[in-house]
């Protein structure tokens, strides 16, 4: 399985902001004092402090920052050279310039502006500047080598900003959510920050619900609002997972249906066009349905921005009356693409990297079978041979360097 890397993995059941973030961090164990002594280096006139509260009867750590209020707007230059001169180690000073730069080419988009020449507001003032320097210490001084994240909730409702009175999200947390995966929203209220939705943008490592963890370690990081009936808490786990380099992380909607009116020739036409209509794979299993008919159940996988084009491609071909869907995360082990050359032309071939396989190389060669299939017509042998011929070329040949 490769070496084990220190991990911590944030669940955004609440959604995520820049103060319950660090707060999470100091309650998994990230000492207080560093942070303090960054913030008075620095000459910022913020007071940093933690109190415990209970959400919901769950304890945790709430953040409470102490800045003045006419505080400037300021230019991402200006962010850039406080945290150059913050004298954070070198990745936190990286993940810090990596969360502001996503932050500022959302807010240049969103008010048509050159990146150098946007206004940082609320995200730009001393206490959101304090949680993205704060966190991005915090998770050096834990040594967190990678970060995984749940689907975050945005909220729903009305936030009042700069802007006035503004629709959930605020418009830089809905750019900046863009491809991410989303939550169902446990509440009404702003859930996801631009603070926090920088973070995840810029930090992330690898979205899942559950990652291959082993923790040690819980931290609560309460929010400033309180729900009667749902604790507004982030919670970070902290321990060691697998290597973020071992798999290959994203998520793609499953929509599955049952079939019991139609014969075999045309769910094989459904399957055909679903592909044709941009399925990543799609396969049928055999089952029992109502009044004890036989059926079958269709499954497709679709890439994110397909699964309308196909789901229209399944229901018109099939006449099912619906499909269900689900967002679903997919490990993948890295891959490269090449070619080798056979006695009878050249054949692709996929690489696929495997690590923990006692005694085997790396890298799997696997030619590919429409290539194999056309030459074994084509020349009348037994496509057994010509796959055994392609696979043994590509080990002489060795995997693609990029």
């Amino acid at each position: 399985m490769g070496q084990f890397v220190a991990t911590a993995h944030l669940d955004c059941f609440s959604g995520i902001a820049g103060d319950m973030l660090l707060a999470a961090l100091i309650d998994a164990g990230a000492p207080i004092d560093p942070i303090r002594a960054m913030l008075e280096r620095l000459g910022l006139p913020v007071t940093l402090g933690v109190e415990e509260v209970s959400h919901c009867g769950v304890r945790a750590l709430h953040l409470e920052v102490e800045a003045p209020d006419d505080q400037p707007a300021r230019h991402l230059p200006e962010i850039q050279e406080i945290i150059n001169a913050s004298g954070l180690p070198p990745r936190a000073r990286q993940r810090a310039l990596d969360a502001f730069q996503v932050l500022g080419e959302a807010e240049a988009a969103i008010h048509n502006v050159p990146l150098d020449q946007v206004h940082f507001h609320e995200v730009g003032a001393l206490d959101s500047i304090t949680d993205i320097l704060g966190s991005a210490l915090a998770l050096d001084l834990l040594e967190i080598d990678h970060l995984s994240a749940a689907p975050a909730p945005l909220g729903s409702g009305r936030v009042k900003c700069d802007h006035g009175w503004m629709p959930v999200p605020a418009p830089a947390t809905a750019l900046l959510m863009r491809g991410l995966p989303l939550a169902p929203n446990p509440v009404e209220g702003e859930l996801t920050t631009p603070t926090g939705a920088s973070v995840l943008k810029a930090w992330v490592n690898q979205w899942t619900s559950q990652p291959l963890l082993t923790y040690d370690r819980v931290g609560h990081g309460a929010g400033t609002r309180r729900y009667p009936t749902h604790p507004n808490l982030l919670r970070v786990f902290v321990g060691h997972g697998t290597p973020a380099a071992e798999f290959e992380t994203d998520w793609v909607w499953q929509l599955e249906t049952t079939i019991d009116d139609q014969p075999g020739e045309v769910i094989a036409h459904a399957v055909s066009q679903a592909f044709q209509a941009g399925a990543l794979d799609a396969y049928t299993i055999a089952t029992q349905m109502k009044k004890g008919r036989p059926g079958c159940l269709l499954v497709v996988l679709a890439p994110d921005g397909r699964e309308a084009h196909i789901a229209r491609a399944v229901l018109a071909e099939t006449r099912t009356l619906g499909l269900r869907k689900n967002r679903v995360a997919r490990w993948k082990l890295p891959r490269r693409s090449g070619e080798c050359a056979t006695p009878w032309g050249v054949v692709r071939v996929k690489w696929a990297r495997q690590q923990g396989l006692k005694g085997a190389p790396e890298w799997q060669p696997s030619p590919e079978f429409d290539d194999c299939q056309a030459i074994a017509l084509s020349y009348g042998l037994p496509l057994v041979e010509v796959t055994r011929v392609a696979t043994e070329s590509a080990w002489a040949a060795g995997p693609p360097t990029d």
